[in-house]
């Protein structure tokens, strides 16, 4: 029984470091890289369209270290392709995992997911989402996993833009779904999370209209700044955001509430406790 558990104990700690690893380089890829996520029982394939780190916000809580100079600065879609087909093939063929971390993966997550377009930045800024929208869908197509999801995950800052609303309308025809960042209920504590030049009043805009196209999922990272959680008038204003959503005809799929778990940018940021 003994043996056991400690062959247990080890499986756990083994599935543990792969879904805490999600490093947007692996191996030799410049923009594919896998991640193990519990919350969705498989294996999330990462596409990082902003491999030269570029972002327009400049989140206190971000996970990218931009003190180590990118390694690549441009897109190139025959590589990304590539790569792709190299790890469904991969997944497909049980060859991932028995490369580390992935090595001790349970039967039951070696499975693919989603393929989820995020990484070291903004992933609708990059000039050719909508390419890469197509490439993904077409390769996960000719694997026969047209139930995989297309997930774009994205603060939000270019849903006016017509390119980016065309590359979302092709998404949401693909199984796609939009996975959109909403931090704050009002323009003062946005701007100090996200410190960035983009008005909250667009931010917001841009959520209200592309949910009354397709239902949308908002992601909301919550967490202590200077030892302090959100103030209960900033979570008040953040419901009423979305509560206005819902009234003006926008739809929500799912609402996604987590904190701090890996390294932030900002040493004054520290994760919600169980009681916040």
């Amino acid at each position: 029984v003994a043996d056991i558990q400690d062959k247990n104990i080890v499986a756990d700690q083994a599935v543990r470091a792969a879904v805490s690893s999600h490093s947007r380089l692996w191996e030799d890829n410049r923009y594919v890289y896998p991640v193990l996520s519990r919350r969705s029982k498989g294996i999330s394939i990462g596409v990082n369209l902003n491999p030269d780190k570029i972002c327009n916000f400049d989140c206190i809580y971000c996970q990218v270290d931009r003190t180590i100079a990118p390694k690549f600065r441009d897109v190139d879609l025959e590589i990304l392709t590539s790569e792709l087909h190299q790890l469904l093939t991969w997944v497909h063929d049980d060859t991932l995992f028995q490369r580390p971390p992935f090595t001790s993966v349970p039967a039951h997550l070696k499975r693919v997911n989603d393929i989820a377009f995020s990484g070291d930045g903004e992933p609708t800024s990059y000039p050719g989402f909508r390419d890469v929208v197509r490439i993904s869908a077409e390769t996960r197509n000719s694997f026969g996993l047209q139930n995989v999801k297309l997930v774009v995950i994205t603060n939000g800052t270019l849903f006016h833009r017509p390119a980016v609303r065309e590359a979302l309308a092709y998404l949401g025809e693909n199984n796609g779904e939009i996975w959109a960042k909403l931090d704050a209920g009002t323009p003062d504590y946005y701007h100090k999370i996200e410190r960035t030049k983009v008005s909250f009043a667009q931010i917001v805009e841009n959520i209200k209209s592309t949910a009354k196209s397709r239902p949308i999922v908002i992601q909301s990272l919550f967490m202590n700044v200077d030892g302090e959680p959100p103030p209960i008038t900033e979570i008040d204003a953040y419901c009423h955001i979305l509560s206005e959503v819902l009234q003006q005809g926008g739809r929500l799929k799912l609402i996604q509430l987590y904190t701090v778990a890996r390294n932030p940018a900002e040493s004054i940021v520290t994760p919600l406790s169980d009681e916040s």
